[in-house]
């Protein structure tokens, strides 16, 4: 008996008013992430100290060390997100996980900025393509109500391609180039399509935090990599 009633319903065997009501708050919650991620964003970029300190992490090795605790942090916010019942411990996590990407993209936006004289117009138009893409790939999943989920085995080998390759080139010295961020765009789309996908098919009605943070990710994913490739035109 207490089974049965305990048994939390996935999203795909909700009525459509809970599964509206389920994407819309994701939905706010992946805005919101966003929202979090510029406030982060701006009063990191306001100290010196961490501008420094994330610049002289990009060569060799101490590259692949910022990118570990990146990743160990990730690995942390997801298992939080998805396996504790308390939503204040999952908003703790999801703002762990916001200050983190934050974090690792100081010195990506500041080279950015510094290299367009101050101007904010390629980051605008980065951002411009990047949710239009998102955009886009999310609708494309709601029309065709496709189940991507086949796409997570491709995912994980591209996704331990590329590490490998970032690997080398941060040991070796070599730089990945136009092709790699391209690459890595379609890789981000890829894992928007199949997270997009998992709203239905992998979440409980109630797991609308882990949701958005998947989202999340591959969204800031995208933005990495658009912007790399704004930057590659100068």
């Amino acid at each position: 008996m207490e089974n049965s009633v305990d048994k939390k319903l996935m999203v795909s065997e909700l009525d459509d008013a809970k599964r509206v009501a389920f994407y819309k708050n994701t939905y706010a919650h992946v805005a919101g992430g966003v929202l979090v991620f510029i406030l982060f964003e701006y009063l990191l970029l306001q100290s010196e100290a961490v501008i420094e300190f994330t610049l002289s992490m990009l060569d060799g090795y101490k590259w692949l060390i910022m990118l570990g605790g990146f990743m160990f942090i990730t690995n942390y916010a997801e298992k939080m997100t998805l396996k504790s019942p308390d939503i204040k411990t999952q908003y703790l996590a999801y703002g762990l996980y916001i200050l983190a990407e934050a974090f690792i993209f100081v010195p990506l936006l500041y080279l950015a900025i510094f290299y367009t004289d101050g101007s904010f117009e390629m980051l605008k138009q980065a951002a411009i393509v990047t949710l239009s893409l998102f955009t886009g790939l999310s609708a494309i999943v709601f029309i065709t109500k496709k189940d991507f989920s086949f796409l997570k085995s491709a995912l994980t080998i591209g996704f331990f391609i590329a590490l490998g390759l970032i690997i080398g080139g941060s040991l070796f010295g070599f730089t990945m180039g136009l092709w790699f961020s391209v690459a890595m765009c379609v890789l981000a789309g890829g894992s928007i399509l199949y997270q997009t996908s998992n709203l239905v098919h992998k979440y409980s009605e109630d797991q609308y935090v882990p949701a958005a943070l998947g989202l999340f990710a591959s969204l800031m994913l995208l933005f990495w990599y658009v912007i790399q490739i704004f930057m590659s035109r100068d």
